[in-house]
């Protein structure tokens, strides 16, 4: 029996070539060594619903891929992960958004993406869905979140079905955009999940407390900003904090932000405060880092509740 969704999940589902451990010094002319060179199916809005799968909350994700051999992988992993596959928008000319992930030594990584991240074909809508608590934008400024007036429609749509709108946002690639593009839409937008560098683009600020009151000027309810190892400043209209991260050996950043995000998006779903939902999702980013892909350390809540315990 098919499950209503808590959450809609729209973004990009995409194939990661991930190189662990990138040497930059050559053995040889032009050769080079890593630890290891892997595929993995990733991608803001995959990442987020298998998460969110695992945390116990079934999710509604709607992407597009290519009629092709990455496409496959996608929707392959997408039943692995008892994901449905009803939103996924298939185009058999179209190419999947393959992307390369240098992984440096320390975790941190530098991101390659090629024209199929356009997905000129798909043009995504709500329309038939209902009931869900949650629209979560897992790639604002990225396709196919980066088209203003399909934007506006979708959380226009989604406030209608009386739903919370969380955003996680990603540098612009190929079509650039700034926040006066995207006005409208924005106060529409109960949460933000921008990192430092996204924040320090869109905004012009310079400190974190200003790029968050830059966002809540333009109307979004709720600020997160995330800082990697630095953690997370977190602010509303009535409130500012800190969260520091927790400390563990970090091997692979790739999809710690879309780990924060589900995990926040999780707590929200189970009645939480605004800072226990950083706190639970400031847990689930952690917790990401110690494996090598996104989606490889998070398994249930249980073991994010048990982290959190640990760090009392």
């Amino acid at each position: 029996m098919i499950q209503q969704p808590q959450v809609v999940c729209l973004g990009q589902a995409i194939v990661d070539c991930i190189t662990l451990g990138w040497d930059r010094t050559p053995v040889q002319k032009n050769v080079y060594r890593a630890q290891a060179i892997s595929l993995s199916v990733g991608g803001d809005a995959f990442n987020e619903s298998v998460i969110l799968t695992r945390l116990g909350h079934p999710v509604h994700l709607i992407c597009g891929i290519g009629g092709d051999t990455a496409g496959d992988l996608i929707l392959s992993a997408m039943e692995a992960n008892g994901l449905s596959t009803g939103g996924v928008v298939r185009s058999p000319e179209g190419a999947t958004p393959v992307a390369n992930l240098l992984v440096e030594p320390g975790g941190e990584r530098q991101s390659i993406s090629s024209p199929a991240a356009k997905l000129p074909f798909f043009s995504p809508a709500l329309s038939g869905l209902s009931g869900y608590r949650v629209l979560s934008l897992a790639s604002l400024f990225r396709a196919p979140l980066d088209d203003p007036q399909r934007l506006l429609a979708l959380v226009r749509q989604a406030k209608d079905q009386g739903a919370i709108i969380c955003a996680d946002t990603k540098m612009p690639s190929f079509r650039q955009l700034t926040l006066a593009d995207v006005r409208e839409a924005l106060p529409y937008i109960d949460y933000i999940f921008p990192n430092e560098n996204e924040a320090a683009y869109y905004t012009g600020r310079d400190s974190y407390p200003d790029m968050a009151a830059a966002l809540l000027e333009m109307g979004v309810g709720h600020v997160v900003i995330k800082t990697g190892p630095a953690g997370c400043l977190c602010r509303s209209r009535e409130d500012c904090f800190t969260l520091p991260a927790f400390p563990v050996k970090a091997l692979d950043s790739t999809g710690a932000g879309d780990n924060f995000a589900a995990g926040f998006i999780s707590a929200l779903l189970h009645g939480e405060d605004f800072y226990q939902c950083c706190r639970f999702g400031t847990a689930a980013a952690a917790v990401c880092v110690t494996a090598t892909g996104s989606t490889a350390a998070v398994k249930d809540r249980e073991q994010i509740l048990a982290f959190l315990a640990m760090q009392q």
